[in-house]
């Protein structure tokens, strides 16, 4: 009996023990639910009752002006479009197959390509598709399939192509602006999402808003350059090249009172609505503007800035000048005239239009190399012109120390110094606005989201030469045009001034000039009475012209007359 007694008093002893066990187990994990756990808890029940959409920003739009001087107008080339996106995150596809097939044909690839892809527990797969239509988001949001979403994106796009795409440069895969006006004004065309926060009952349907931070569209930009001007100088470029068999071509035209850029285009471009194609194959070096970013040698159209710095100091006059032969001796190097014609007895406008090079080493040394290195930091040939456009370069000026007598010699007449189209132009333009610079720029006005906008003011840089120097380059820059080798540059009923350029190339394989390999390029403004605009066009190694009078001096003549008679419309007075 005491055995019996004994045997159950240590059962109900043991069953006491597991029940009290148990309840501490159940008590602890009451105290873990509802100490240790609440905040997590508390969370997914919010998630549960509550939802948040990020609503997209919209970047600004690039306008160009699209109408003649003093007209309004404006054109989009470059804006956003609302599409779709379609993901998925296979570790929630419940039946992976049946979703493959659904969702295939938006992909664009067969079911079996697409369970391949999905077949797995991934938490992330890049977005299947991008670019699909609000008809296919709203299709595919139908189908109500488990682990498939479909989120709006915005995908920037440019209605002109290859048009103008080197000034407006492009927007990357992750929506920055790269190049061009694009990558200059990144921060301030990039708007800043925004997003909605409510409640949600047990069916998912929307009962309250307790939030929302509306989205702010990045600014919009009215740009100067017109866009009738940089079609008509990109068919003019397109057309030179294959006639003149040049590798490139390029121009620029820029409003000298105020330094507005009107038109710029080159030769060949890129398509910015398929960027990625270009950089796959090896063509990014399209993206760069060569107008802002490749330095060369200018030639003789460098011959205007010489004589400005002898003139404007009292160096020489326009009455200044010797008798010239073929060719002269300058530290043991022979120079010679292009064609090696003795121009015998020259003042220094004949000198410009016949663009002797024996002549201008005359000239360089009447001056003196201090005052030419001067007079070309004055012109801004030392410094980039803070042109706003993404990419800017400088050229090569060496120190004045290193020139030498032969250094000196060469500058004269544009070789030996390498500057940028952007540099050169805005140059001529100084000469042609009374001796006054002024920084060039292509953003005209800004648009701001909440409709207000505001002027971006022409900045002036500083008077560079005397408007009595201005002025007697002006009427020796008309007379290559009327009766030197810038004939081909006229446009009827118009006084045009202006300079051909013929600089010859160094190969950068051996640092030597290469025999018959030239750049040929005109610089000047018009109208010469009156100036409204400097142009400078550019073709790079043309096969069929032997001198840009025969080249570029007629693409310059016909952009200058489109300018002349479309954009500003200007009665002929003569």
């Amino acid at each position: 009996m005491s055995s019996f007694n004994s045997q159950t008093d240590s059962r109900v002893k043991f069953l006491a023990f597991c029940f009290l066990f148990l309840c501490l187990i159940l008590l602890a994990r009451l105290f873990q639910e509802a100490v240790l756990s609440h905040k997590t808890l508390t969370a997914e029940a919010k998630t549960q009752q509550q939802f948040s959409k990020t609503e997209l920003a919209e970047r600004g739009k690039i306008y160009f002006h699209d109408g003649g001087s003093g007209d309004d107008s404006n054109y989009a080339m470059a804006y956003d479009t609302k599409n779709f996106a379609l993901f998925v995150i296979p570790k929630n596809i419940i039946d992976k197959k049946t979703t493959a097939t659904k969702i295939a044909s938006f992909v664009g690839e067969t079911e079996m390509k697409v369970y391949d892809e999905i077949n797995n527990d991934k938490l992330y797969l890049p977005a299947l598709k991008k670019g699909l239509s609000s008809d296919d988001a709203d299709k595919i949001e139908a189908l109500d399939l488990a682990g498939v979403y479909v989120l709006p994106e915005y995908a920037r796009y440019y209605p002109e192509g290859d048009f103008s795409a080197q000034t407006l440069g492009f927007v990357d895969g992750n929506g920055d602006g790269k190049y061009g006006f694009e990558g200059f004004y990144n921060a301030e065309l990039t708007g800043s999402n925004g997003n909605v926060t409510g409640e949600k009952d047990t069916l998912g349907r929307i009962i309250s808003l307790l939030g929302e931070n509306v989205p702010k569209n990045g600014a919009s930009y009215d740009l100067s350059i017109d866009r009738g001007i940089n079609y008509y100088m990109y068919s003019s470029l397109e057309q030179a090249v294959q006639t003149y068999q040049a590798e490139s071509g390029m121009a620029i035209a820029i409003e000298i009172k105020t330094g507005k850029i009107i038109g710029m285009s080159s030769t060949p471009s890129f398509d910015p609505n398929k960027y990625a194609d270009y950089a796959n194959n090896n063509q990014s070096d399209l993206f760069k503007n060569p107008l802002i970013s490749t330095a060369y040698e200018p030639g003789s159209i460098f011959k205007p800035i010489i004589v400005a710095s002898g003139l404007d100091t009292g160096k020489i006059t326009p009455d200044s000048g010797s008798t010239f032969g073929s060719s002269v001796n300058v530290s043991g190097f022979t120079i010679h005239t292009a064609e090696g014609t003795a121009f015998g007895a020259e003042k220094i406008g004949d000198i410009l239009k016949h663009s002797d090079n024996v002549g201008m080493v005359w000239v360089g040394q009447q001056i003196g190399s201090p005052i030419m290195d001067d007079y070309i930091k004055k012109f801004g040939f030392k410094d980039k012109t803070g042109i706003d456009l993404s990419g800017e370069g400088v050229g090569i000026i060496q120190p004045l120390k290193d020139w030498g007598q032969i250094g000196q010699a060469t500058m004269t007449f544009g070789q030996g110094i390498s500057v940028t189209p952007i540099q050169l132009v805005m140059a001529y333009a100084a000469i042609a606005n009374g001796g006054v610079a002024m920084k060039p720029k292509v953003a005209d006005k800004i648009l701001n989201d909440d409709g207000s906008s505001a002027e971006i003011k022409p900045q002036e840089v500083g008077r560079v030469i005397s408007t009595q120097t201005s002025a007697e380059l002006n009427s020796m820059l008309t007379q290559v045009v009327e009766n030197g080798y810038g004939k081909k540059a006229a446009v009827p009923g118009f006084w045009i001034a202006g300079k051909t350029g013929t600089a010859q190339l160094v190969d950068p394989a051996t640092g030597k000039y290469t025999e018959g390999i030239f750049n040929h390029s005109f610089a000047g403004f018009a109208p010469a009475d009156n100036p409204q605009f400097a142009l400078l066009v550019e073709l790079n190694k043309p096969k069929n012209a032997k001198f840009a009078e025969s080249s570029a001096a007629p693409v310059f003549g016909n952009i200058a007359s489109y300018i002349l008679n479309s954009y500003y419309r200007i009665a002929p007075n003569r």
